[in-house]
C-alpha cells in the first residue's frame, strides 16, 4: 500500500449491531471481531482496504475516523504538529499489525495515521 492511501475508517455506533446490519446490507460487508480487540467489529471493502464498527467512545473514537498509510507515524506526526495539527493519541502499536496514532488537523478534522509493520 502507497504512502498516502486512506486504507482504514473507523464507524462509532451507539449500537454496533445495527450498524452492522445496515452496512452488510447497503455495502454487502461481512464482519469479524480480531483476537484481542474486543467489539471491533472489521470488514474489508478490498484488497488492503477496510474498516471496523465498534462502540462509540469504546472501542472506536466518537466520531468517523479515516485512517492515512503512512511510512512513518513519527515522521507524519512531526509533519502534522509543524503544520497545525495536533497529537490526540501518540504513536501505539498494533501487535502484528503495525502502528497508530491520531491528530487533529488544523481544520479540527481527525484522522488516523497508519504505519504496517514490516512483513518478513
Amino acid at each position: 500500500m502507497a504512502h498516502g492511501n486512506i486504507n482504514h475508517v473507523e464507524f462509532p455506533a451507539d449500537d454496533p449491531e445495527r450498524a452492522k446490519r445496515f452496512y452488510s446490507a447497503v455495502a454487502g460487508w461481512s464482519f469479524s471481531e480480531p483476537e484481542g480487540m474486543p467489539g471491533y467489529h472489521m470488514f474489508q471493502s478490498g484488497e488492503g482496504y477496510g474498516g471496523a464498527i465498534g462502540l462509540r467512545g469504546v472501542s472506536t473514537g466518537p466520531r468517523l475516523r479515516l485512517y492515512i498509510h503512512v511510512a512513518s507515524v513519527e515522521d507524519a506526526l512531526a509533519a502534522s504538529t509543524a503544520n497545525g495539527g495536533t497529537t490526540v493519541e501518540p504513536k501505539t502499536d498494533i501487535p502484528g499489525w503495525g502502528w497508530f496514532a491520531v491528530v487533529d488537523d488544523p481544520e479540527g478534522n481527525q484522522i488516523g495515521l497508519f504505519e504496517a509493520a514490516p512483513r518478513e
